[in-house]
């Protein structure tokens, strides 16, 4: 592709739930997409085709390009960020969503260090080194004048203060993608770059959802101050408006998008 002028947003998870909602929400305010995602299916193509159709219905021309990579595999990370850059010339802006976990519930006190290891491995080390990567790449592209006020910003959940004894090495693992959000800003500002963690609450995944009964009782009695559940438009937004520089004069800050759930209430 020939360079071009466009910002480039790559996003990650990109192809369903939360990342999809960021990717689509970038879409529509006419950011160009690079899509990863895990499945060396179709999804990909499916979803950039469905991000540029609904960007155009917005009225904004954008191209949309996925790319499957397993982010716990250190040749795949290298991969993803070089073909983003060969694809798009640039990366203005990198939004993070963290893989789901699969089986990492279980008491605290029998907590084994497979379960331990296996949250680092899924969502803390990918966070670090994938960072790492695309903001390497961005301070080259600063420094060479090819791109300005390019921006990271991690996807956290409360997970990262809240504790759940039966999800302790989940915990640790939103815990630590907190202070990477904090490491990174501190080591980007001299470049101008601005990092940023966008920390969602309670998140609606459908009445399917074993818990959802439960819940929906906890926010009727109040559990946040907002009584009703997130979505993922909710922090698409939230990513939008770090994307279109909205906090210019911000960095390292923890963006709560959870009705309130932070506030310590009497």
């Amino acid at each position: 592709m020939e360079e071009t002028s466009q910002r480039v947003a790559l996003v990650t998870g990109a192809t369903a739930g939360l990342g999809k909602a960021i990717a689509a929400e970038l879409g529509r305010r006419g950011w160009w997409l690079c899509l990863q995602h895990a499945d060396a299916g179709p999804a990909g193509d499916e979803a950039a085709a469905e991000l540029t159709a609904a960007a155009k219905a917005g009225g904004h021309k954008i191209e949309a390009e996925a790319f499957a990579a397993d982010l716990e595999d250190t040749d795949q990370r290298e991969q993803l960020v070089e073909n983003a850059l060969e694809t798009f010339d640039r990366i203005d802006l990198f939004a993070h969503v963290p893989a789901a976990l699969s089986a990492t519930a279980g008491d605290l006190l029998e907590i084994t260090p497979a379960t331990f290891e296996q949250a680092v491995a899924g969502q803390l080390a990918p966070a670090l080194f994938l960072t790492q990567l695309v903001a390497n790449e961005m301070v080259r592209l600063v420094e060479g004048g090819l791109v300005e006020g390019a921006k990271i910003v991690l996807v956290n959940s409360i997970s990262a203060y809240t504790t759940s004894a039966d999800h302790a090495a989940h915990c640790v693992a939103r815990a630590g993608l907190g202070m990477l959000t904090r490491l990174f800003a501190d080591r980007l500002g001299e470049h101008g770059i601005n990092v940023y963690e966008v920390r969602a609450g309670i998140l609606s995944a459908g009445p399917h959802d074993p818990a959802h009964a439960r819940y929906d009782e906890l926010i009727e009695q109040g559990l946040t101050p907002i009584r009703r559940w997130g979505r993922p438009a909710d922090v698409a937004r939230a990513v939008a408006a770090v994307a279109e520089d909205l906090l210019p004069f911000s960095t390292g800050e923890v963006i709560n998008v959870d009705g309130g759930f932070h506030l310590r209430r009497l």
